[in-house]
């Protein structure tokens, strides 16, 4: 049999050549640099993921991404000047900020006043260093073969390492601020281990010009430990971010994302209920115009009895835009008990637009409550002719429809400062809308 080498795209051809360019400036060695070398690997023998990889199959990365634009270099003044007041999405929440521009971490941009139980640190620095915490977690929280993942491991630059001590309640909600500055590429990864019975809000937002981001987060949650996540993307280049997650005994978790004002995004979720006895929610709000495309796609496993999980996600599309939901919920051997269902909902506002959803399941115990269901349609025009006939105008009773729908899925968020932080943002974006007769 002859060997076949594949085509590689001229992007694969550029990432190829600028991990090659970087690998000597790239924090770590030893076990850090086998780590980035056998990602690269496997990165390098599947290329960009594309329409025939099945998770992947609605958001054809190899298509979409023609060109790769080259890597970010350290920020100067300007760039730094430029993301002054980025993420002022949670201001009246005043959180503890972790400013990152361009993917590098600037300390006197962020709050690093000492607070008992907290430790934050750089990623690059805890890679040179060899810290132990990157040591024991990096890469091991859930491992994926995914190839936009392995990417990620193999040109990692900076980000945040996060601990938070064993009881410890945040004073403070933590947010991690993404800014691009410019049109180049870069490659967070951060770890954030929150350890037994601790409570913890974080935040992620990005915003910035339309450079192409590849961002993961790799997230403990400890035994009895509680922690709220929310994440608002609002770029205009191409964004796949990854979250890697294993969640204690007796823990809870809940997670929400916003997609508004976007270019292409990719955001994958990777949960392992690792203990028994501990719940979720995974939940999320597509606001999308024009030509915007937004993909969600979880994996869901449970590996430990007595867990209940839920995920729900709500797309309003216009224009021309795309929205993407696959969720996949896996009941491995034994985790009898699982609670877990799912549930995703389009809203089409434009014949153009289009709504792709495909929830899965895939069970091997028996004594389990497990679900999904998906739905897609337009506005009901019974209930717009009703708030008109009430001296509503048309576009604000479009608006009143659109917040409810939104609503119901916002409405879950359980700390009631994000929750109303999230729909201000939503509403923000409602008023700009265009509604055509």
């Amino acid at each position: 049999m002859a060997d076949v080498t594949p085509i590689k795209t001229p992007a694969e051809q550029a990432l190829a050549a600028a991990y090659d360019g970087a690998r000597g400036r790239l924090p770590g060695q030893g076990a850090i640099a086998s780590l980035r070398e056998n990602a690269f690997k496997r990165f390098d023998a599947q290329g960009l993921p594309h329409r025939r990889v099945e998770e992947w199959k609605y958001t054809d990365l190899r298509t979409l991404l023609r060109d790769a634009l080259p890597l970010a270099t350290p920020p100067d003044a300007q760039a730094k000047a430029t993301a002054t007041g980025s993420g002022a999405v949670f201001a009246s929440l005043n959180p503890r900020k972790l400013v990152f521009v361009d993917g590098a971490f600037v300390p006197e941009m962020s709050d690093l006043t000492p607070e008992a139980g907290l430790t934050i640190g750089s990623m690059a620095e805890a890679l040179l260093k060899g810290d132990a915490l990157v040591a024991v977690h990096l890469g091991k929280t859930f491992e994926s073969d995914d190839a936009a993942l392995a990417l990620n491991t193999a040109m990692m630059g900076d980000g945040a390492v996060i601990r938070i001590a064993a009881g410890t309640a945040l004073a403070r909600p933590l947010q991690l601020v993404n800014f691009t500055a410019t049109e180049t590429s870069n490659y967070t990864r951060s770890l954030i281990v929150v350890e037994k019975g601790a409570k913890a809000v974080i935040a992620e937002t990005h915003d910035g010009c339309a450079a192409q981001v590849n961002t993961a987060l790799e997230l403990v949650v400890g035994d009895e430990a509680q922690v709220d996540y929310f994440k608002i993307v609002a770029t205009r280049g191409i964004h796949v971010g990854s979250l890697l997650m294993s969640v204690g005994r007796n823990a809870r978790f809940d997670t929400f994302v916003l997609n508004q004002e976007v270019g292409i995004v990719r955001n994958q979720s990777f949960v392992r209920f690792a203990g028994e006895h501990s719940t979720g929610a995974i939940r999320g709000v597509n606001l999308l115009r024009g030509e915007e495309h937004v993909d969600n796609t979880l994996l869901i496993e449970h590996a430990a009895a007595h867990c209940a999980g839920r995920e729900q996600f709500k797309s309003v599309l216009d224009g021309e835009s795309h929205s993407v939901f696959q969720g996949k919920i896996v009941v491995k051997p034994g985790a009898q008990k699982t609670d877990s269902k799912m549930m995703t909902r389009a809203l089409l506002l434009s014949d153009k637009a289009e709504a792709d959803n495909k929830p899965e399941l895939e069970i091997f115990a028996d004594d389990v409550v497990c679900g999904h269901g998906a739905t897609a349609g337009a506005l009901d025009p019974t209930l717009k002719f009703y708030l008109m006939s009430r001296g509503i105008d048309e576009a604000q009773a479009e608006t009143l429809l659109i917040q409810a729908f939104i609503g119901e899925t916002v409405e879950e968020i359980p700390h009631e400062g994000f929750r109303d932080a999230v729909m201000a943002a939503a509403l923000a974006w409602l008023e700009t809308r265009e509604v055509k007769p």
